[in-house]
């Protein structure tokens, strides 16, 4: 297969064909974020993807999963979209899962109509990185959207009838005060969009981020592990959504866990209770098996 620069995909998508069809991120400016900085934002020709699914068939003959990557290949124009989930179902008879990441901007920039498109024609599933419900962190990081913008795109999602996939970010406000804030605005804003899936996934700092600078100048502090836990709790004790998937098995991540909201939230908040009774670092993920 063809890719260019390093590919990211979720956890979930594991085991997905991946489909490069932008390359780098349409945004690239979250300050917390490193992962495309070796790439400038472009879409790909149509003619290019179209050959790598023929090359994808010829290599794998039949397929279940896609992703599409990059990060933010719903900035494509819908007709180009299209296409390519044609391809895809024409080449692949198994196929039943294409999931894509999806940034705010991108998603609003798309009318519902479009976004139902792409849902007829086999996009199951979008990825969009909340980071945070918290107005005055948003912009701190530049995610470059209001909270509103956020849960407009959200709401849109799951409107089209695609499912929605939302990512978390824990330690985002530092070892601050404002982490409690951060916390409990980012419970809301996952209940006002009422996501299929919550992903929690723990900050972790690499070279060529903003926030990575600022941590160098001491303007910026991880929170210690348990602090972790402590804003993890207060996310999952405020979150009131109905028949969402919560996970925290991000490898990034102190304490994975997975559970059915509203059903295990007793039995989650229970489990971090009881780690954070103990205070014991032999049951966190150990920071040299953590990574992104």
């Amino acid at each position: 297969m063809r890719y260019e620069g390093n590919i990211f995909r979720p956890p979930s998508e594991a085991r997905s064909y991946i489909l490069q069809c932008t390359v780098g991120c349409s945004h690239n400016r979250c300050t917390f974020c490193s992962m495309y900085k070796d790439k400038k934002y472009r879409v790909r020709e149509l003619k290019e993807i179209l050959t790598d699914i023929r090359m994808a068939k010829n290599y794998y003959h039949d397929l279940e999963k896609v992703f599409l990557a990059d990060g933010d290949a719903l900035a494509m124009e819908n007709d180009e979209l299209l296409q390519i989930l044609d391809a895809l179902y024409q080449n692949f008879p198994s196929l039943k899962h294409v999931g894509i990441y999806a940034s705010p901007d991108s998603i609003l920039n798309k009318s519902l109509e479009e976004l139902g498109q792409l849902k007829e024609r086999g996009l199951t599933i979008a990825y969009l990185g909340v980071e945070t419900g918290d107005e005055e962190l948003l912009q701190d990081i530049r995610k470059g959207v209001s909270y509103d913008e956020m849960v407009a795109a959200g709401r849109r999602i799951r409107e089209a009838g695609i499912l929605l996939s939302v990512t978390v970010l824990l330690g985002l406000a530092g070892r601050t005060p404002k982490a409690v804030d951060h916390a409990l605005n980012t419970a809301k804003i996952c209940n006002e969009m009422n996501p299929d899936y919550i992903a929690a996934l723990t900050l972790m700092l690499t070279p060529n981020s903003v926030l990575y600078r600022r941590q160098q100048k001491g303007e910026f502090e991880l929170p210690e592990p348990f602090e972790i836990l402590e804003e993890l709790r207060i996310i999952i004790e405020n979150l009131d959504v109905k028949d969402s998937e919560f996970r925290s098995n991000h490898a990034s991540n102190y304490l994975p866990i997975k559970g059915k909201l509203p059903d295990d939230k007793k039995a989650i908040l229970a489990l971090i209770d009881e780690i954070i009774r103990r205070n014991d670092r032999n049951y966190l993920r150990p920071d040299y098996m953590r990574g992104l």
